[in-house]
C-alpha cells in the first residue's frame, strides 16, 4: 500500500489516546477506533507509521498489529480466546522432558524447571513433569489457577499473552515474561531448547534458521508491546 499521509501524531482523547494521520484518527483493519490505554504505546505506534517509506508494510509494524488484534478479535472473541490459551496449562512445553539424551534432559532441567517452580509459587498452580511426549493430565486445580490468571488480563495484554503462548508453545513461559520473570532472549531460548540442541548435533539449514529469526523478532516484539501497555 503506498503511503497517503505525511504526518503522525498522538491524541489525548476522553477514553485513552489515539494516533492521527493528518489529522485522522487511526484505525484497526475492522474499521474499529484504535484507542491505546496509555501515552507509551500510542507514541510507540505513532513511531512505526512515522518509519514507513514510499509504501506502507503492514509486517513492519508489529505493535499496530497486537493492538489491533486487542481490539478486533480478543475484544469480540474474548471468551474462546481465553479459553484457547489457558488450555496450554496442560500440555505446556516445559512440563514434557526427555529421557535420553542425559546432557538433553539435564539441559532442561536446568533451564525450565525454575520458571515452572516460579509459576507454581506466583499463581499456587503446580504442573507436574512428564518423560516422554504422551499428554498426561495436569491437576484441575493447577489449571483452574493459570485460568484465573488469564482471565484476569485485560484485552491489550491478552493480545500479548495469546502471541507469547503461541510463539512459546508454554503458558508458563508468556506469564513468565508478561510479569518480568524472563526476557524475550530467555523466552526463545527456554522454547527453542530442543531445536537449539538438535542443531549443535547435526547443523542448521536454511529455512530453519530464518523461522529461528523469524521466532526471536515476534517475541522480542512481544515483550516490548507488553511492557508498553503497561507502563
Amino acid at each position: 500500500m503506498k503511503r497517503f499521509y505525511k504526518e503522525v501524531t498522538v491524541a489525548e482523547v476522553a477514553s485513552g489516546y489515539e494516533v492521527r494521520l493528518d489529522g485522522k484518527s487511526l484505525r484497526t483493519p475492522a474499521k474499529a477506533p484504535l484507542l491505546l490505554p496509555g501515552r507509551a504505546l500510542a507514541d510507540a505506534i505513532a513511531a512505526e507509521w512515522a518509519a514507513q517509506g514510499d509504501r506502507v508494510t503492514p509486517n513492519s509494524m508489529p505493535l499496530m498489529q497486537f493492538a489491533s488484534t486487542a481490539i478486533d478479535r480478543v475484544g469480540p472473541q474474548r471468551d474462546s480466546i481465553v479459553e484457547a490459551v489457558a488450555r496450554y496449562a496442560e500440555t505446556d512445553l516445559l512440563c514434557y522432558r526427555a529421557d535420553f539424551p542425559t546432557e538433553l534432559a539435564d539441559r532442561q532441567a536446568q533451564v525450565w524447571q525454575p520458571i515452572l517452580d516460579w509459576a507454581a509459587l506466583r499463581y499456587d498452580a503446580p504442573l507436574l513433569v512428564n518423560v516422554g511426549i504422551m499428554p498426561k493430565p495436569q491437576p484441575a486445580d493447577a489449571c483452574r489457577a493459570l485460568r484465573r490468571a488469564v482471565e484476569k488480563l485485560d484485552d491489550m495484554v491478552l493480545s500479548g499473552v495469546q502471541n507469547a503462548t503461541s510463539c512459546c508453545g508454554s503458558l508458563i513461559l508468556a506469564l513468565a515474561l508478561l510479569e518480568g520473570r524472563i526476557d524475550a532472549e530467555e523466552a526463545f531460548a527456554a522454547a527453542e531448547l530442543d531445536e537449539t540442541f538438535q542443531i549443535e548435533q547435526w547443523g542448521e539449514d536454511a529455512e530453519a534458521a530464518q523461522r529461528r529469526t523469524n521466532l526471536r523478532a515476534d517475541i522480542m516484539a512481544t515483550q516490548r508491546f507488553l511492557e508498553l501497555v503497561q507502563s
